[in-house]
């Protein structure tokens, strides 16, 4: 009885040493120096993180989140970098540029090359990632030839473009009449200039799009295409109702970095249609341009800081309806 009632805890120490329904051993050492050791070394790993996390959001705000607060304050000025006074317009900029004959073509353009743009450069390049998740042979190489474009400076790639298109010695032209077409002037009427634009922007997207996809299509478990081939599904049914679904999620991340990419377009158009852009007919002119036009050559800072506030709330809201869309047939 003696020993039986020395082993059992005292009644102080209960609390302490029960943790849900279990017995801990008992601490070693008279203080609490284990514990304290334990918490400043938690303390220290979060205030390392915390401070790895602050970096990069400072630098978010001070290069993002600042800019775009006084693109807005500025959409509301009459800033021209000129006058010493700044009044305060309201909307006024808003209203003039729903009347202005270039804002409104800059947009129809830049829309038109973003739905053309997106929808081949996805297409093609799932077309083109399709094989190659096989792991055929040579893979890389066609990786290689495929992404080489993406990576490579974009001014360099207009003016080689820029080559390509001439309508005497250019190689797409030659092409084309391999074929029968006459020769179209790419460079000079401005409708034309547009879809090389386009054509210049898909084959140097073409190969980002096709990695991700790759990703993707070797992501996807081989239980599921083996369970579709033993149901019967093949070809054009497999991919339908078993790969497709299963990489939407990446057709969710490439179409949505596409628009937004094919919305920022202005290196291709700034190299490639320089020659036309004063003419006094339809101009190959898309939004960052036209922005570009009206902060820097007219000195219109907030006319332009209302077209890019208007161009921002654009890319939003398809950024939204996209993720909407795509998003409720993944699930």
């Amino acid at each position: 009885m003696g020993s039986t009632a020395s082993n059992r805890p005292k009644p102080g120490t209960l609390g302490r040493a029960q943790r849900k329904g279990g017995w801990l051993p008992p601490r070693s050492g008279a203080g609490h120096t284990p514990l304290l050791g334990a918490s400043r070394s938690t303390l220290a790993r979060y205030g390392f993180c915390y401070l790895m996390l602050a970096l990069p959001a400072l630098l978010f705000i001070v290069f993002r989140i600042i800019p775009i607060a006084q693109t807005l304050r500025l959409s509301v000025l009459n800033w021209d970098l000129i006058s010493a006074t700044k009044p305060f317009v309201g909307l006024d900029n808003f209203r003039a540029l729903l009347q202005d004959p270039n804002f409104l073509l800059a947009l129809s353009n830049t829309t038109t090359f973003a739905a053309v743009t997106v929808t081949a450069s996805v297409l093609l390049a799932l077309l083109v990632a399709l094989p190659l998740a096989r792991r055929v042979r040579w893979e890389g190489l066609y990786q290689l030839c495929y992404f080489l474009p993406f990576v490579a400076p974009t001014v360099p790639e207009a003016v080689a473009w820029k080559w390509i298109c001439d309508t005497r010695n250019g190689l797409l032209n030659y092409l084309l009449s391999l074929v029968g077409v006459r020769p179209v002037p790419w460079l000079i009427e401005p409708r034309a200039t547009l879809w090389a634009v386009m054509i210049m922007s898909v084959w140097k997207t073409l190969g980002y799009n096709m990695v991700l996809f790759i990703v993707g299509l070797r992501a996807i478990p081989a239980e599921y295409t083996e369970a579709g081939l033993i149901d019967g599904a093949a070809g054009w049914r497999l991919f339908r109702h078993i790969t497709l679904p299963l990489l939407m999620p990446t057709v969710l991340l490439i179409t949505v970095i596409s628009t937004i990419s094919a919305y920022n377009v202005f290196t291709q158009v700034y190299v490639l249609a320089s020659d036309i852009q004063g003419s006094p007919a339809g101009l190959a002119r898309v939004l960052i341009y036209d922005i570009f036009e009206n902060a820097f050559r007219f000195y219109r800072m907030g006319y332009a800081s209302a077209e890019a506030t208007i161009f921002f709330v654009i890319v939003l809201c398809l950024t939204l309806v996209q993720f909407r869309v795509l998003r409720s047939q993944t699930e």
